[in-house]
């Protein structure tokens, strides 16, 4: 996605960041969630991004996700460069690439880290936009700055809105105000109702970002592991027994492995977060007259941080200091969308076993309809579940493989997994365990349904090779399942 912005009188552009501006040639191949031993063959992506410090290419994760080969070229040159990926990080969708060949670099002004946008500063964007193989550069006004959802990680973190669409090509380009990266633009919306919104990942994440690699490796955005829920009914704050100075978000739930687990609980207010009062919207004050969610109080600091929270439980005030132990969305059920790395999978019989992700479901149609398409039950799964210490990930038999030794089972699929050989599945290893450690004669699935299947051990033995080998596929599981 890019940045297109109308012009504004009165904002000079910058000849070295002109000349600091990269386009972006990537060539990617995702893989099939469907045949997750397969992938879906290489496609070709374009993008922008900017040369910083230390000889590194800041762009967007969604320009390089899936890699396999990439290329770079200085504005108003025409030879391409090799590069690679230095480091991702998918949930604020950015990641920085480094070009061995030092020359490329050579006569580069590395472009200046700046601070968090006003609104209605005047910002420029520099990009390869399509409909056209030049520079662009175009102007724009700040008009929000609050939290958002990123669409390449559905990551629930602080932005930037310009007054400007946002369209494929410029992504991963700065938008500069002053001399110095405001930004990196990253999306945009669209539609009837829509008009002129585009927006930015701002200095601060990307702040965040750098400093989090300065150790050789990416630990992400930190998290409380917690639902929460607002309180802006009255009788709501009577019942938690809030006094009327008294104002907070309500804990539902905290997730396992949580920080705040063995600390607080669900029906606990979360009053103010390092000093920090937490209103009853569940927003926090960041600048003067400015809000937004309290999550930008700890996402703002590093995994391994240490904050400190003051929560009412049953009337009483009580204060305890935590350590950021859990990056974003650890604690999701089901996945969002995953890249970069090989699906889970287990095969057994015929049978293909996989954790519930976003990818898979996204399998059953395109970008606009897959919702439309994708089984009841897995969605709901997606949307409204929640881990428990009992299980982890939805495993479903996605499909049988036919073969003469499954003759029943085979428009068997999308089936929730719940049980096998009488354990319960909390994750996909601990089906494969499950199905290992068996020592009887057959083997026992029970869905979510209460449907049961039964397999015969050494029939499934004995076919397991011949399936694999039918289908060609070359390994009966994923890598991390070796």
């Amino acid at each position: 996605m890019v940045l297109l912005l109308l012009s504004l009188p009165g904002l000079a552009f910058s000849a070295s960041a002109k000349d600091s501006v990269v386009k972006i040639y990537t060539v990617f191949n995702s893989y099939s969630y469907h045949n997750p031993w397969q992938t879906k063959g290489q496609k070709t992506f374009h993008g922008s991004g900017s040369v910083i410090s230390g000889n590194r290419i800041l762009t967007n994760a969604h320009v390089v996700s899936d890699q396999i080969f990439i290329q770079v070229r200085r504005t108003g040159q025409a030879k391409r460069y090799t590069a690679k990926v230095e480091a991702v990080a998918h949930e604020s969708d950015l990641a920085i690439l480094t070009v061995d060949d030092a020359s490329f670099f050579d006569g580069i002004t590395p472009l200046p880290l700046g601070k968090l946008a006003n609104i209605r500063d005047k910002v420029a964007v520099y990009g390869f936009p399509d409909g056209g193989d030049k520079l662009s550069i175009t102007e724009g006004i700040v008009s929000r700055v609050e939290h958002v959802e990123y669409a390449h990680s559905n990551a629930y973190i602080i932005a930037c809105q310009i007054d400007a669409p946002v369209n494929s090509g410029n992504s991963g380009g700065p938008v500069m105000k002053d001399g110095k990266i405001a930004g990196v633009a990253f999306q945009g919306m669209s539609g009837e109702q829509v008009e002129n919104i585009g927006y930015m990942v701002p200095a601060p994440v990307i702040a965040h970002f750098l400093k989090d690699l300065r150790d050789g490796s990416y630990d992400g955005i930190p998290t409380l592991g917690l639902s929460m829920q607002k309180l802006e009914n009255p009788e709501m704050r009577r019942y938690y027994q809030m006094d009327e100075k008294q104002t907070g978000a309500l804990v539902n739930k905290v997730y396992p492995e949580a920080p705040i687990q063995g600390i607080m609980q669900g029906g606990d207010v979360i009053l103010a977060i390092d000093g920090i009062r937490v209103e009853n919207d569940g927003t926090i004050e960041f600048r003067p007259g400015e809000r937004t969610f309290f999550g930008h109080v700890f996402q703002k600091k590093q995994v391994g941080d240490t904050i400190h929270l003051q929560f009412l439980r049953q009337g009483t005030e009580l204060g305890k200091t935590i350590v950021l132990s859990k990056a974003i969305n650890y604690d999701r059920l089901v996945s969002h969308k995953r890249y970069d790395t090989q699906p889970d999978y287990f095969i057994f019989g015929g049978f293909v076993f996989q954790p519930l992700t976003l990818n898979y479901l996204q399998g059953f149609g395109n970008a606009s309809n897959w919702f439309l398409f994708a089984p009841t039950e897995l969605l709901d799964l997606y949307m409204n579940g929640e881990q428990e210490e009992e299980r982890r990930q939805v495993v479903v038999l996605t499909q049988v493989l036919a073969d003469e030794s499954n003759v029943g089972f085979q428009e068997f699929g999308d089936n929730v997994i719940v049980e096998v050989n009488g354990q319960r599945i909390s994750t996909l290893a601990d089906l494969v365990m499950a199905f290992k450690s068996n020592k009887g004669a057959y083997h026992t699935l029970v869905d979510s349904h209460g449907f049961t299947l039964c397999l015969k051990d050494d029939i499934v033995r004995r076919s397991q090779k011949k399936i694999l080998q039918n289908y060609h596929i070359s390994a009966d599981r994923s890598v991390n399942l070796r």
